[in-house]
């Protein structure tokens, strides 16, 4: 409906997204995922996607009818709640009747924390949580639904862009990616959950950086976003696959996915 310009439900277009989180929180990639913007929408209009080997029966019927098209043949959120798959050891959500609002929490909210750069070498325990994604933060993350090949007319984005998946708590990773950064002969500039990385190129010749930021996708899962700043993408791509290589205890894999072919993926992308 949304592609179609033909107004939708926001309720049922919901569930559909939630149908994309699900999926990606148990494949760890998206289900629609083209560089042609027409073939993307095209698959997304007719449910062409396939489930990995190690979804659950359950999971795979659950989400075939999320991800249904036809919103009025789409799983409604009782009948969700009602799946065999989906109920097993689920605790319904209690919503309290009366909720008391701390104007001081509100305004806080709108304080900057910019202001306050996190120094190199502290517990980044401390401060505000990563940024959380949602449904269609999720979806644009889609090569396909990226519009800046249509201003950028140099090399694959992904040669420029790349994001890895982790389940361990954002403020470790930061640390260790700290930690890596350093060890590299790399300075860090850290501010909230984003980190400036910068050096010379390989070469010494030219100035080379990298902007890395990390992302809640769940309340298990982060995402952590890797873009080149500046420098060659040859270089960028390097420096990205020797960092990955000492993070490979904290970076998450399906479990039928080596790293080594965890890296072919990347490359092909």
């Amino acid at each position: 409906q949304v592609l179609a310009h033909k107004g939708y439900n926001g309720a049922l277009a919901d569930i559909w997204s939630c149908g994309v989180i699900l999926y990606v929180l148990i494949a760890g990639y998206l289900p629609f995922d083209e560089i042609d913007l027409t073939t993307l929408y095209g698959k997304i209009e007719n449910a062409e996607f396939s489930s990995p080997s190690w979804f659950p029966m359950g999971a795979r019927s659950l989400i075939r009818r999320i991800l249904d098209p036809n919103p009025e043949t789409r799983i409604r959120i009782d009948e969700i709640r009602n799946d065999e798959w989906f109920s097993r050891n689920y605790t319904p959500v209690k919503v309290p009747e009366v909720v008391d609002i701390d104007f001081d929490d509100v305004n806080a909210a709108f304080d900057d924390v910019e202001d306050t750069p996190i120094e190199q070498g502290v517990d980044h325990n401390t401060g505000p949580e990563p940024l959380a994604l949602n449904a269609f933060d999720l979806i644009i993350l889609s090569q396909g639904l990226n519009l800046a090949a249509l201003f950028d007319r140099r090399q694959d984005a992904s040669r420029r862009h790349t994001r890895f998946v982790s389940q361990r708590p954002a403020n470790a990773v930061l640390s260790s990616m700290e930690v890596v950064v350093q060890s590299m002969g790399f300075k860090t500039h850290i501010r909230s959950y984003k980190m400036r990385v910068e050096g010379l190129s390989a070469n010494k010749t030219a100035h080379f950086s990298v902007i890395i930021e990390i992302f809640q996708i769940s309340a298990n899962f982060i995402m952590v976003d890797v873009q080149n700043g500046t420098g060659d993408c040859d270089e960028y791509l390097k420096f990205y696959q020797n960092l990955c290589s000492k993070l490979d205890d904290i970076i998450w894999k399906p479990r039928d996915e080596t790293p080594k072919s965890r890296g072919l993926k990347n490359r092909r992308k």
